[in-house]
């Protein structure tokens, strides 16, 4: 079998995790009438009957027949797919992708049909090109749905699907379990992890991140059990911040954040391709369950000093919603 970075098996498998997933409601976008579930980049235009799913990124029929589940994975897995179709080396057992055009670009379909319990449901699953990011689209049908959603009309639905190049920064922010009070000026806003994680950059990209100043904000499960383990358990987070190197450990001690017990550490190192001198701030801020609210900020050290006076300025604009 041919290996690829991200083979079609892992793109079907991919459907369980989707429909796990949690969003806030959808909104309605501007053209053709598509719906872009909060949160997401990906939209169309839903069949009559469908409503936003309060369980799940996407819609739903209200006897639960019929299920359309859209979100976003990695750039790789559309051309893992396309690279397939133009070699013709589908793996064995997998559905055969088949070129599909939308209001958006030229994507790809693959149509499965199987078993739950006694009853058979159809699997539509589409792939879209989108900025740095493949548009995933997934679609069970039940066989006693109706004629409404015969795969003519599923077909019609999916080919209405576009995406959109950036989600505007109040619907990001009202994802989160937290408020972000002071955004400090940063011009890029990225939800990271649904309801959990956002990044605020001065930088348009990854790319260059390694050069900017940026702060993350997510909650985390896990605290130390005592007040004691908090500086070693601070300390083994910082150690393990991606992309640092050469690190150098400055600041490791308790502080008050909005009254509540946290910990303050600071590191020195460098990152990127060119070896970036930055340093690094983490603070957590401990509740009084299981959850810790993390901060991670970096900036090059010629930046730091005002870089830092933001960061504080989004540290102490957090509160709970």
């Amino acid at each position: 079998m041919t290996k690829m970075p991200l083979t079609l098996r892992r793109v079907a498998a991919a459907t369980a995790l989707l429909l796990a997933m949690l969003l806030a409601p959808a909104t309605r976008a501007r053209a053709a009438d598509a719906v872009f579930p909060a949160g997401v980049r990906v939209g169309l235009v839903p069949l009559e009957g469908l409503t936003a799913s309060p369980q799940f990124s996407g819609f739903i029929s209200s006897d639960q027949k019929v299920r359309v589940g859209l979100s976003e994975i990695p750039e790789a897995a559309f051309t893992a797919v396309e690279t397939a179709v133009k070699n013709n080396s589908t793996p064995a057992g997998s559905p055969k992708p088949q070129v599909f055009p939308t209001t958006a670009r030229q994507g790809y379909l693959l149509t499965e049909t199987g078993k739950d319990g006694d009853d058979e449901v159809s699997n539509y699953t589409l792939l879209l090109p989108g900025n740095k990011f493949t548009g995933y689209v997934i679609v069970q049908v039940r066989g006693d749905a109706g004629d409404a959603y015969s795969e003519a009309n599923i077909r019609k639905m999916l080919a209405s699907a576009v995406t959109r190049a950036e989600i505007p920064v109040e619907e990001q922010l009202a994802q989160l379990g937290f408020k972000l009070g002071d955004l400090a000026g940063f011009k890029h806003v990225r939800t990271i992890a649904p309801r959990s994680a956002v990044l605020l950059s001065d930088g348009d990209d990854d790319a260059r991140l390694d050069s900017s100043a940026y702060i993350m904000v997510g909650i985390m499960q896990g605290a130390p059990t005592q007040p004691e383990d908090r500086g070693r358990f601070a300390r083994d987070l910082a150690a393990n911040i991606a992309g640092l190197r050469d690190v150098k450990m400055t600041n490791n001690e308790p502080l008050r954040i909005d009254s509540t017990a946290g910990y303050e550490t600071r590191l020195e190192g460098v990152t990127g391709k060119d070896n970036t001198p930055v340093r690094v701030v983490q603070w957590l801020r401990f509740g009084s369950g299981s959850a810790t609210l993390r901060i991670v900020a970096s900036a090059p050290q010629s930046e730091w000093s005002d870089a830092f006076t933001r960061f504080r300025a989004v540290r102490d604009g957090i509160s709970a919603k």
